[in-house]
């Protein structure tokens, strides 16, 4: 067995990724596979040539790029950082990509790219730049949105399409600005769909999709296209040993974005639903809760953590934590929960004053309990 060792790069900076390769044969057995004939092509097959001297391919990739480079956005943030060693703050600088969206300056980019910036610059097509301002973030689905005060005919936005019907083999285009050239086009293809992509150590973005197009460093938070020239994702993160291009990429689908974005723009933030749990152990079984917000959805319903005793002995009071007490959630609406990222996930697909049936374990007999969902605070 071989084993090749990769890390997700969100811009420089990610989590663990391993690819394994494996490769058998059966003793005396041959597996005669039958190859299908193609039919040869007949007549003349030279390229077919437009009136501007293009392939039929390459008039799409010009008009891709014609019609969404003047909307795609070079950012550079300036961070300050403590010096661990003297304590003393340091500017540090950072840079990546965005993708407007509205002629109100609204600019759709990645949260890892702006991340704790101090300042914001944004650059347009025409040179000029803008010191921009966080308008919303959602750093669990990598998402945020800033905001340049712009005039109104130099903001070319950029249509977001639609990305539930997108299929492994279709042709994608990446516009951004690697290494700080700006608006710099790849092509590739969709190399895999509803991929996971780990964001924190408890959570992970669902339906990632998977592309092979050039996406480095500087490209975070540029648009992923299709062939119509259509947002159908932002670029977020790459596999790779080296930490450039590996033809390993990876893109938030755009059905996340039309969800979050709006909020973003409207609250600042996404409002989730609560289940008033604020935290859990992972444990084979199931998750067993360790916590509960007080008078919170899940401490209304009946649901129980551990039972904690105080007990005086002279000037010293103790205190005993009877984990035995707190309820196994083992399921949600009867869908098995083994991991808190399952358990949030299935909980975020609600809205809140949704129902819930949790399914729990309570001693030794398992008992259903129903929470109305609350609205997560900021």
């Amino acid at each position: 067995m071989k084993q090749a060792a990769y890390s997700f790069l969100f811009g420089l900076c990610g989590a663990g990724l391993a690819v394994w390769m494996t490769s058998s044969t059966t003793p005396n057995k041959v597996h005669a596979q039958r190859t299908p004939v193609l039919p040869i092509p007949t007549g003349d097959v030279r390229p077919q040539y437009d009136q501007n001297g293009l392939t039929a391919e390459e008039a799409v990739n010009v008009l891709v790029y014609e019609r969404n480079n003047r909307g795609v956005v070079n950012i550079t943030t300036r961070t300050v950082r403590n010096d661990g060693f003297f304590m003393m703050e340091r500017d540090s600088e950072g840079s990546g990509s965005g993708a407007i969206i509205d002629r109100k300056g609204h600019i759709l980019t990645n949260y890892h790219v702006i991340e704790d910036a101090r300042q914001v610059k944004v650059a347009l097509f025409n040179g000029k730049t803008y010191t921009a301002t966080l308008v919303g973030a959602d750093p669990v689905n990598d998402t945020a949105v800033i905001r340049i005060d712009a005039p109104e005919d130099s903001l070319y936005p950029i249509e977001i399409g639609n990305s539930s019907d997108l299929r492994v083999g279709m042709k994608v285009y990446a516009i951004g600005n690697p290494f700080g050239l700006e608006r710099t086009m790849t092509t590739g293809i969709i190399s895999s769909l509803n991929r996971s992509l780990q964001v924190t150590r408890d959570r992970s973005i669902k339906s990632i999709i998977q592309v092979d197009a050039a996406v480095n460093p500087g490209n975070s938070g540029g648009p992923l296209l299709d062939s119509h020239g259509r947002l159908i994702g932002v670029n977020t993160a790459i596999a790779s040993r080296t930490g450039q291009s590996a033809g390993v990429g990876f893109a938030i689908p755009a059905s996340l974005i039309t969800r979050v974005v709006p909020q973003l723009i409207r609250h600042g933030r996404v409002i989730r639903p609560d289940t008033g749990i604020l935290r859990v152990y992972e444990l084979d079984e199931g998750l067993l809760i360790t916590r509960l917000a007080p008078g919170g959805p899940a401490e209304r319903a009946g649901l129980r953590g551990p039972r904690v005793t105080r007990e005086r002995r002279g000037p010293v009071i103790i205190e005993r934590t009877d984990r035995s007490a707190a309820d196994l959630i083992v399921a949600a609406d009867g869908r098995p929960v083994g991991t808190v990222d399952d358990f949030l996930s299935y909980i975020e697909s609600k809205s809140p004053g949704d129902q819930v049936t949790l399914s729990v374990i309570r001693g030794n007999s398992e008992e259903k309990v129903v929470v109305r969902l609350g609205e997560s605070q900021p």
